[in-house]
């Protein structure tokens, strides 16, 4: 009697009709197919015939993150024996790391040698001798893209096989704990000759805090891609690869000086980075090609030179402040940074630092370089009072803007703020300064086009804006305002002023008000 088992196989191979059409199908197209599925279950089609164990044996992708990656447990599974003996195996880690690395290494020792692979990614908890080992297989094999996330029980070095692989293109480290270190600068220089793109993280560079010469033209004349993350003790660090692309920097706060130069660079992102304590930070960007720019949560270093950025597009905008400590030199800074984005099109500010900034004493009137092209503004704003003189330098700053987008950062203290009762029968203070703005803000209005406040709790100094943008603005057709949280006490005086700021808008503009 033929059992179920012998049916399925039957059934793949030969189909309803019995005639064998997948096998037919060219290996291209099958190594597709079979590129969907999770890695267990393409082995699991070695059974089926000779034609697919070949397959199987050339199979050029192997993804084995699939497989329980690190710290991952399933709980959904139900109590069957096999479960239960996995469960066993989670609550011994050292021995399921075992099995996991076991299957990865018979996987790579059992390819057909003729085969060259092209992906091989991986997550476990190993030692440094078993990483070793299995890269050392993977570039045996011309691997073209190794993406690897491990976690040890002491630093190791960067693998070495690595470096004098002439198939690799893409490269992926990621350390969990503790991280791991280079090797000395006059090794690493040697490799990397075929490599596009190179993601390391968790790089341990107390050792050498310098890297000044490892990221140039010589050592990386193909690299398009660089991402470096959680650098610990990197102090100064210098890419000049003439291919490079795209660069991400993230999560190196002990960094000093940075230096980024690249005829082809497209996309900059820099984010959680340089030491608020130190007074000699700077950074220095030369990238003609630059469309995008992200540059969040970085301390504001003591001098900023960005040259010709003469194609940036869209940039993101925010820094992290210490103590609010705003000296002049910090202050310029902040000017320079954003003077050499001045043909942006598109521009998001993060956080209240930069109205702050623009709203200090210490700063230089008319420093900033105006934005004449810049048609979308984003602006994450805690909307006080202290703030509006920053607020009304940058709408100044930007004449030809047709987009304006503010979100209000409403933490409690603001959601308490007091609601004017004289809102309507007499001018605010806010609403009298934004009138004095009139005629400086006049070409701003009259291009501005569309405006969105999120986070609006009709308080003073959000209803003057609005008033003052419905009042003046010539080219606005829609402001839409999204309601933040609201006390239901407060509920009868919120309508009253949506119904009082409707008919305003219906006296003095023909813009389309909505809230939402």
């Amino acid at each position: 009697m033929e059992t179920r088992s012998a049916k399925r196989k039957k059934y793949w191979s030969e189909g309803e009709n019995g005639i064998d059409r997948i096998s037919d199908l060219p290996d291209v197209v099958l190594h597709q197919i079979l590129f969907h599925l999770p890695i267990k279950s393409i082995a699991q089609t070695s059974v089926l015939s000779k034609r697919w164990r070949s397959l199987w044996s050339s199979f050029p992708d192997l993804d084995f993150t699939s497989i329980n990656p690190i710290g991952v447990a399933s709980t959904n599974a139900p109590n069957t024996k096999s479960s239960i003996k996995n469960k066993r195996l989670l609550l011994c880690p050292h021995s399921f790391s075992v099995k996991r690395l076991d299957f990865i290494s018979q996987v790579l020792a059992f390819r057909d040698k003729q085969s060259d692979l092209r992906i091989l990614r991986f997550r476990a908890p190993l030692s440094f001798s078993r990483l070793n080992g299995l890269i050392r297989l993977a570039v045996r094999q011309n691997v073209q893209e190794l993406d690897v996330e491990v976690a040890t029980d002491d630093y190791f070095n960067f693998p070495r096989s690595v470096l004098t692989s002439e198939s690799l293109r893409v490269f992926k480290l990621r350390s969990r704990y503790p991280g791991f270190r280079l090797l000395p600068p006059s090794v690493m220089k040697g490799g990397f000759q075929s490599l596009h793109t190179l993601s390391l993280s968790l790089v341990i560079l107390y050792d050498q805090p310098t890297l000044s010469d490892l990221f140039t033209d010589s050592s990386f004349p193909r690299l398009k891609k660089l991402n470096l993350d959680a650098c610990f003790g990197l102090k100064q660090l210098k890419v000049s690869c003439l291919a490079l692309e795209e660069f991400t920097l993230e999560n190196c706060f002990q960094l000093h000086g940075l230096d980024v130069s690249g005829a082809k660079l497209k996309t900059l992102q820099v984010a959680s980075c340089f030491d608020a304590y130190c007074d000699k930070s700077w950074v220095k960007i030369n990238a003609p090609s630059l469309r995008v720019m992200v540059w969040e949560y970085n301390a504001i270093t003591e001098n900023s030179s960005l040259e010709n950025l003469v194609s940036a597009h869209e940039a993101s905008i925010g820094f992290f402040v210490l103590n609010e400590d705003f000296s002049v030199t910090k202050l310029r800074s902040v000017s320079n940074l954003l003077s050499a984005l001045s043909r942006l099109h598109t521009l998001t500010l993060e956080g209240q630092c930069v109205e702050q900034v623009l709203s200090s004493r210490n700063y230089i009137a008319n420093l900033m370089h105006p934005f004449d092209q810049l048609k979308s503004l984003e602006l994450q704003t805690g909307f006080n009072k202290h703030n509006l003189p920053g607020l009304a330098y940058l709408f100044k700053c930007s004449p030809a803007l047709h987009t304006l987008i503010l979100k209000i950062l409403n933490d409690y203290k603001i959601e308490q703020r007091k609601w004017n009762k004289d809102l309507w029968d007499m001018p605010s203070s806010e609403e009298q300064f934004w009138e004095s703005q009139s005629q400086a803000l006049k070409p701003l209005l009259n291009n501005l086009s569309v405006v969105k406040i999120h986070g609006f709790l009709e308080c003073e100094n959000e209803v003057s804006l609005a008033k003052f943008l419905l009042k003046h603005g010539k080219a606005l057709q829609e402001i839409t305002l999204f309601s933040g949280h609201c006390n239901y006490r407060d509920y009868l005086r919120r309508q009253k002023i949506r119904s009082q700021l409707m008919g305003f808008s219906r006296a003095s503009s023909n813009a389309k008000i909505e809230f939402l």
